[in-house]
């Protein structure tokens, strides 16, 4: 083989073995693994069934997005206070500047901050609703999370509208020190004047739940719903165990432990969710129409 045959060859093989990683690269996009029972599925199944695994039911992490497309009747969505932003009020810096990372929160999930709150309907029944994301800074609370919150909170009381919270959060947001932990009594003094305006207030908690949101109005429901697997607690379990000295059941600070413990009402599939919200909200319609 002569010097340029061989060159030839050579480029061949290269341009095959670069087309084989293309198509592999664009295949792994197309398929995804479930977590929990490694079950291979298309993506588009797994988006059509509310990103809920169809073999064990494993619930994938969803956007604020994906659970407004999810719940509400087509278009209903009405967004409220969707331009404020939290400042850096204590100009906290750990390994970067906390006004960075929220630059490069905003860019990455096209958020201003961790909830998106509005106004919407389910089967035709107005309700007010905030959804907190994870994907934004851990859905932690911060002072914007608290005044969203808070003013959602007073729009459906003055409108007489059902309040429901979709809570996703690892908790008080410690880049705004003491300023997040107020949010906590701030959202709770809200709910007070819904619930004594004799209005219906549902938390649905999804994975995780933890910290000063479960300390405060996560808690607080009429009803409170959960995802089912779904992680909620307070402080973390080595923390507990450390204190306590003692070892925890391995199901601890899940969903089904604290129905099982009284701790929350129903466990509800996201698949299902819509429909029984609407079921919900049907017996309580005397209080709000």
């Amino acid at each position: 083989m002569s010097l340029s045959e061989w060159l030839i060859h050579k480029r061949n093989l290269l341009l095959k073995s670069n087309v084989h990683k293309n198509k592999i690269n664009f295949t792994c996009n197309l398929w995804v693994k479930c977590n929990k029972c490694s079950f291979l599925m298309y993506h588009k199944t797994l988006e059509s069934n509310f990103k809920v695994c169809p073999k064990c039911s494993h619930h994938f992490p969803t956007s604020s997005q994906d659970r407004i497309n999810y719940l509400f009747d087509s278009n209903s969505w009405q967004s409220l206070n969707n331009n404020l932003s939290s400042t850096d009020p204590l100009g906290f810096i750990d390994k970067k500047s906390y006004s960075q990372r929220l630059s490069d929160m905003k860019s990455k999930t096209g958020l201003y901050d961790a909830v998106q709150t509005g106004i919407a309907f389910i089967f035709n029944i107005q309700v007010a609703c905030g959804i907190m994301d994870f994907r934004f800074m851990g859905g932690s609370m911060g002072s914007v999370v608290g005044e969203k919150l808070t003013r959602l909170i007073e729009k459906a009381t003055s409108l007489r509208l059902p309040l429901i919270i979709l809570c996703a959060s690892g908790g008080a947001r410690m880049q705004e020190g003491m300023l997040s932990l107020m949010q906590m009594a701030k959202i709770s003094s809200a709910l007070y004047k819904h619930t004594e305006a004799s209005l219906p207030y549902f938390t649905i908690l999804t994975s995780p739940t933890t910290g000063g949101v479960t300390a405060s109005f996560a808690m607080l429901g009429d009803l409170i719903i959960a995802e089912p697997k779904a992680l909620i607690a307070f402080a973390g379990r080595r923390v507990i165990e450390q204190t306590i000295k003692e070892d925890l059941p391995d199901n601890f600070q899940t969903s089904e432990y604290l129905f099982e413990h009284g701790f929350i009402d129903v466990i509800i599939s996201r698949t299902e969710l819509r429909v029984q919200l609407f079921k919900l909200l049907s017996l309580y319609s005397d209080s709000f129409t």
